[in-house]
């Protein structure tokens, strides 16, 4: 195994590592896994990132981003175009509608080429759903 020492850092090439939450590319592929997310949905409205609570880069033919990302449900409702700014969309105010789940997405992109796509998406109700009495 070939291991590369950097000060305080050791890399191990091709291997995931752990990057800024507020990486541009992070950032993009959050994105891009919300909105695979809200196309496999029978969900009436629109979720977006909320929280991204972990990200890693890979690097690969391009670049892999394995991501924990929190998303929740905003306002905007579902009206079978996939071009909608979620930027515009604001989240749900507390109440019955407000829901989030914790989803864990694997988003390869191949910049280059203006090539991204989901190659995994787990998500399931997050913790922050439970609301107390």
């Amino acid at each position: 195994m070939f291991l590369v020492n950097c000060q305080r850092y050791t890399f191990i090439p091709g291997a995931p590592h752990e990057i800024s939450r507020n990486d541009s590319g992070v950032l993009k592929a959050a994105l891009h896994g919300t909105y695979s997310f809200n196309n496999k949905t029978n969900d009436a409205f629109l979720f977006k990132p909320s929280a991204i609570e972990k990200a890693e880069r890979q690097i690969v033919k391009g670049l892999n981003y394995i991501m924990e990302v929190d998303i929740s449900r905003t306002v905007c409702h579902k009206n079978g175009q996939n071009n909608t700014d979620l930027a515009r969309c604001v989240f749900q105010p507390d109440g019955l509608l407000k829901q989030t789940f914790h989803c864990h997405f694997e988003v390869w992109t191949i910049p280059w080429l203006n090539f991204m796509k989901t190659i995994d998406l787990a998500c399931s109700p997050s913790e922050k759903n439970i609301t107390s009495p």
